[in-house]
């Protein structure tokens, strides 16, 4: 029932963003709020138990790619950086601020786990390095630019005013980490 009710919050999420009540929750998944109580206490805990699964759903994607032998290195990594559950397309991206304000728990945990789960990517990078397929770069810098990328895609107003979607900036923020800007000769 958890998975279930966490689906369709994602669901509604994506089409109404952190504003969507427990009403419209019930009315999607055709059951009564009070259900939907039995298995969370309120919608601040429903949000941070969403925020989680759709972090281990962004994890299992990772994963998916780092341990899949037919990609380079430098595919994985630019897979990895760019990974976006199905379950995520369509999210109204430009509205997470909203979630940090209204529902700062679960936009802590968005947070934290965007901070931590870097092992794979480190791993890839190194390995890149050694290999001299990658420049030697400094990982924590690495890390902070992406980081602070996606932090504004998510908080701030680019994606509205630009009217790029979430994928398409992310994939853009992606290949200039990857690739650079420098044209190879």
């Amino acid at each position: 029932m958890n998975k279930k009710i966490l689906e369709s919050a994602l669901k509604v999420f994506r089409e109404k963003g952190p504003k969507f009540t427990m009403d419209d929750l019930a009315s999607e998944m055709k059951m009564s709020k009070k259900t939907i109580y039995t298995v969370f206490t309120d919608k601040n805990e429903m949000m941070c138990e969403m925020m989680n699964y759709a972090f281990d759903l962004i994890k299992e994607a990772e994963d998916n790619i780092y341990n899949n032998p037919e990609l380079s290195n430098t595919e994985k990594i630019r897979g990895i950086l760019s990974v976006i559950p199905e379950s995520h397309y369509g999210f109204d991206y430009s509205a997470m601020h909203q979630l940090a304000v209204k529902y700062p728990d679960a936009y802590e945990i968005m947070q934290k786990r965007l901070d931590s789960g870097w092992e794979c990517t480190y791993d890839l990078i190194n390995k890149g390095i050694r290999a001299g397929e990658l420049k030697k770069v400094d990982l924590d810098i690495f890390k902070l630019m992406y980081e602070a990328c996606v932090e504004r895609l998510l908080m701030g107003d680019f994606l509205e005013v630009s009217d790029t979607s979430y994928p398409e900036a992310l994939s853009e923020v992606v290949n200039v980490m990857v690739d650079g800007i420098v044209i190879k000769e």
